[in-house]
């Protein structure tokens, strides 16, 4: 036998071995040829098997959830008939909400969790792993949702799906944590490129949100996941269904400082954008009320809204390509602005208004039951900006505004700024308009916005409270490891208390059997009152002149300062620091005494989990 030979023999005996320990029933026929081919294949050929596998299930999911939509709004559109137009409007926002909101109380027992800090939550604290539900429960509620006309997004639910399918097939083919992460990115990657048909876009997605302070040497399975996704959109999708726009002007230089005052005007409406879904989600919650009563709340102010504006209505995307065509008599015929005559400085303020108000239609939709994302609303949010900060410009006599362009960059400035990721927006905008001819002025609009973004607030709104609270990765690589650890796995209970009371001979007795260094001392309700060191024992011991002080109260100490149960690790190390202590108690929130955490153990933990995410 040659070695080749003998290699394969070893890996089919250990193959068969492995599902000799298991049940064969409990697998599926490509189940059993996965696991003999990552018992035959080397690591890293099997994680990219593994992306191709799940990039395109994650763009067939992408297709399904697009295609449900457009259908859905074929048929309201096109099969349902009003007498009055504005009924339309009333009925299916409202309706949307509503539903969604039942499905996800009867149906998914009130799972609703939804959004990117879901997948993140899931990386930093729950090793990866994603519930099987949310393979299929965000396509199931966003299809409600936007179908029949929530003004919300559906690349977020795409994201979370696809994100919960790496993660499952990683899970079922036994894969660690790394391999996990990886692939539950892969999965997100690959619903992004098949909701934008932007391959690129999507990894940058993974790269600026998604494996933040995650530490990676392998990226090829992102790559062939999100080639994959947005290979099976583009074949199985139409051209109407996706995100395409074509409309544009050749990049000119002179036009420079138009880009420039966009830049800072999508900064300052990515802050107010975030600040109107922060103020509408704590509104919600503070409402004391039923979920079906809020969602009813919600469906009708949406419905309202849709009948003012209707380019509120859904996703929005239909109105973005009606203003880069010049249809804005269109856009305008439904709503009561048709009352109006058709002058310049009245469709301004119908474009202005329909932007501040898709920050409110948006955070009602997704915090009073429905489910979508963000990354449409932004979208059109920015590409409503630019065009009425082009149509200022034209009335302000400025000649040769490109004002498709202001459109389109827009859309990446907003974005930019609202999910603080400007390479995923200026890739996106690249990869969805074919203008790469456009990259100077997307770079420029997307970092001002971003940059007046960050100065606002360093981390995304929507991110502070779980980033503060150390539940999601930030860029602080030692600060993500360390919040993986928890206090009370921490603990050294192999201690040696006494009380507070005891007499000299219980003392002496303590000191000669004694196995640490450290005592405790506990009053007769547990709870701690000093703490003894053998350190500053010792020198006392055979002095004669102090043996009145040999006592357990002339010997304790108040320790510098104590853990609670429910402190960080975080918090833990600040402790340590702040004091100097290589010992700390931790007592209970109750006053209880638990046991002693060392800076050695945290400094081991640590080194261990480093060990385990790096490489």
């Amino acid at each position: 036998m040659n070695r080749d030979t003998i290699k394969k023999f070893y890996h089919f005996i250990k193959f068969r071995n492995d599902f000799t320990r298991r049940n064969l029933n409990k697998f599926k026929s490509y189940e059993i040829v996965l696991f003999w081919l990552k018992s035959v294949l080397s690591r890293s050929q099997f994680l990219i098997l593994s992306g191709i596998l799940v990039g395109i299930t994650c763009g067939l999911a992408g297709v399904v959830l697009k295609s449900l939509v457009h259908y859905i709004h074929y048929i309201i559109t096109h099969k349902v008939h009003f007498e009055e137009q504005v009924f339309f409007y009333i009925l299916f926002p409202f309706l949307g909400i509503v539903l969604t909101t039942l499905v996800v109380i009867f149906v998914f027992k009130g799972q609703d969790k939804k959004g990117i800090p879901v997948i993140l939550y899931e990386i930093a604290q729950n090793s990866s792993i994603v519930s099987s539900v949310k393979m299929y429960s965000q396509i199931v509620q966003s299809a409600i949702t936007v179908g029949l006309g929530g003004s919300a997004g559906l690349e977020s639910p795409i994201a979370v799906t696809g994100a919960a399918i790496g993660s499952n097939f990683a899970q079922t083919y036994k894969l660690d944590y790394r391999e996990r992460t990886l692939l539950l990115a892969a999965g997100a990657t690959a619903g992004i490129a098949s909701a934008f048909n932007a391959p690129i876009a999507g990894m940058m997605f993974a790269f600026e949100i998604l494996l933040v302070g995650v530490v990676f040497s392998d990226f090829i399975p992102l790559v062939v996941a999100a080639v994959c996704g947005s290979l099976v959109s583009k074949i199985l999708l139409q051209g109407e269904v996706l995100f395409l726009f074509k409309t544009r002007s050749p990049f000119d230089y002179h036009n420079i400082p138009f880009y420039l005052v966009l830049g800072v005007l999508c900064g300052l409406y990515a802050r107010y954008f975030v600040l109107i879904a922060r103020y509408v989600d704590e509104l919600f919650h503070s409402l004391k009320m039923t979920r079906i009563r809020k969602a009813m709340l919600g469906g009708a102010i949406l419905s309202i809204l849709c009948v003012l504006y209707p380019p509120l209505f859904g996703e929005g995307y239909d109105t973005i390509k009606a203003l880069t065509n010049g249809q804005i008599h269109e856009v305008m015929e439904n709503s009561f602005f048709r009352f109006i005559s058709y002058r310049e400085w009245v469709v301004v303020v119908f474009v202005a208004v329909i932007c501040l108000l898709k920050a409110f239609s948006a955070s009602i939709t997704i915090f009073s039951g429905g489910n979508g994302g963000n990354f449409a609303p932004s979208l059109f949010a920015g590409g409503s900006l630019g065009y009425a900060f082009a149509l200022l410009c034209v009335q302000a006599g400025i000649t040769e505004v490109p004002v498709n362009n202001l459109v389109i960059v827009g859309m990446a400035g907003v974005m930019s700024g609202v999910l603080y990721a400007p390479l995923t927006a200026i890739f996106l905008i690249a990869e969805s308009t074919s203008g790469y001819d456009l990259f100077i002025p997307l770079m420029i609009v997307s970092v001002i916005s971003f940059s007046i973004a960050k100065w606002f607030s360093s981390i995304s709104p929507d991110l502070q409270k779980l980033a503060d609270s150390g539940k999601i990765f930030t860029r602080e690589h030692d600060r993500n490891l360390l919040s993986l650890l928890h206090v009370l796995d921490l603990i050294d209970k192999d201690i040696q208390t006494i009380h507070v009371n005891a007499s000299r001979e219980e003392l002496a007795e303590l000191f000669r059997n004694g196995r640490r260094n450290m005592i405790s001392v506990i009053n007769g309700e547990k709870k701690l009152v000093g703490i003894i060191s053998m350190d500053d024992v010792r020198p006392l011991l055979f002095n004669p002149e102090v043996y009145d002080l040999l006592t357990v109260k002339g010997l304790m100490k108040e320790p510098a300062t104590v853990i609670s149960d429910f402190d960080t690790v975080i918090s833990v190390v600040k402790k340590f620091d702040e004091t100097g202590a290589w010992n700390l108690p931790v007592v209970k929130t109750s006053g209880e005494f638990v046991g002693f955490i060392s800076k050695s153990g945290v400094l081991n933990s640590y080194r261990q989990l480093l060990r385990s995410h790096s490489g």
